[in-house]
Order: structure tokens, then C-alpha cells, then sequence
């Protein structure tokens, strides 16, 4: 594990991150953007699955989910970037831990419900219930883009021990 951080706070993304003064912020501000972008169009799209804004066909919501795919893209390259500047406090912080399951419970959640449900919801009209595996679905993706902000909080008040910061 040593090798792999060694290995990363000598790329140019560790340099950026650590040495411009400004770097860090701004990620962190394109950070919590992405996460807004995901939370506010993937959340609204799950609490309609759940049977919240009936009135509002689940496929005309749907065109809004590119904007939570770009905003899951802007946090994972600025989380990559927070990696890049210290490994340390991510690699042997149990926060970070948690929420990496999360991410990949929610991309396993995500197949799942594009192979087994999607169509279904997609034929939905304005005032139909989602079916019963789609709301389960909803339901996940809401718990679990919960525990990754949660956990994402928490990995700044997670010091592993041993690290001096």
C-alpha cells in the first residue's frame, strides 16, 4: 500500500493539488456541484419511483438523470484529485471505506435496474404506480446516495491513526 501512495503523491495531479493554493477548494466546490447534480436529478427520479410527484411520467424525468451522470462525473474526478493530494487520509480512513461500498452498491444498482426494470417505468404513464421492484430499487439508490454524502462528510472527521496531518 506504501508503494501505491508513494507512487501517487509523485504524479502531476498530486503536485497541483498540493502546491496551488487554490486547488483544493475549487475541487471542493466542484465536488459538492457534482453531488448536488447527482443528488437532485437520480434523488427526484427515485422519490417519483416511490410514488412522490405522481402527476410527472417517470420517462420525462429520466431525460434530466445526464445531468446526475455529469455530476457523478465531476465528483469522481475531483475525488480522484483529493486522492492524488492525500492518499493517506483516504486509503486507511474507514469513512472513505463505507463510502466507496456505497458507490459500488449503487453502480450495481443502477445495471439492475436498467436490466430489469427500466423498461417497465419507462411505460409508465403520468399516474401509475411504479412496480414493486422498481420502488425497492428507488428506495436503495435513495439509502445509499445518502450513505455516500454521509460518509463522504465523515471522511474529514476520520483521522486514521498513526497520520499526521
Amino acid at each position: 500500500m506504501q508503494a501505491l501512495m508513494n507512487w501517487i503523491v509523485n504524479t502531476p495531479a498530486s503536485y497541483f493539488v498540493t502546491t496551488w493554493q487554490w486547488a483544493w477548494p475549487i475541487c471542493e466546490s466542484l465536488h459538492f456541484i457534482g453531488l448536488t447534480l447527482m443528488a437532485g436529478t437520480v434523488g427526484v427520479f427515485d422519490l417519483r419511483l416511490l410514488g412522490l410527484a405522481k402527476g410527472i411520467r417517470p420517462v420525462a424525468m429520466h431525460g434530466l438523470l445526464r445531468l446526475g451522470v455529469a455530476g457523478f462525473g465531476i465528483s469522481v474526478l475531483t475525488g480522484l484529485l483529493f486522492i492524488s493530494g492525500a492518499p493517506d487520509q483516504y486509503f486507511y480512513n474507514s469513512a472513505f471505506h463505507v463510502k466507496a461500498v456505497c458507490l459500488a452498491l449503487m453502480g450495481i444498482n443502477v445495471v439492475l435496474f436498467y436490466r430489469l426494470q427500466f423498461s417497465a417505468v419507462a411505460a409508465m404513464g403520468p399516474h401509475d404506480d411504479a412496480p414493486l421492484p422498481a420502488r425497492v430499487m428507488g428506495a436503495v439508490s435513495l439509502v445509499l446516495l445518502i450513505a455516500v454524502m454521509c460518509a463522504g462528510r465523515l471522511i474529514t472527521f476520520y483521522r486514521p491513526p498513526g497520520i499526521i496531518y
